[in-house]
């Protein structure tokens, strides 16, 4: 989970914990979007402290390389 999907999922469980008060027999609404506000953060949370950093690692060290001179002109045709 990204954290695009986090946000989505705190989005959504607000409307469901704040702006719905549609009564269902058997689910609560609220319940769930407590839940889902609640699985938001932990995605998000993992997203940046667990997978932010690996991705980073990655890109940071590259270096160029080159078999040729840059500095002399190419050769001929």
């Amino acid at each position: 989970m990204g954290i695009g999907a986090g946000l989505f999922l705190i989005a959504l469980g607000a409307i469901f914990a704040f702006a719905i008060t549609v009564d269902l027999q058997g689910i609560n609404l609220q319940a769930v979007g407590w839940i889902l506000m609640f699985v938001g953060v932990v995605g998000i949370l993992i997203s940046v402290f667990y997978w932010g950093p690996r991705k980073r690692a990655t890109t940071a060290n590259r270096e160029r390389i080159y078999t040729d001179d840059p500095t002399q002109p190419p050769p001929p045709l």
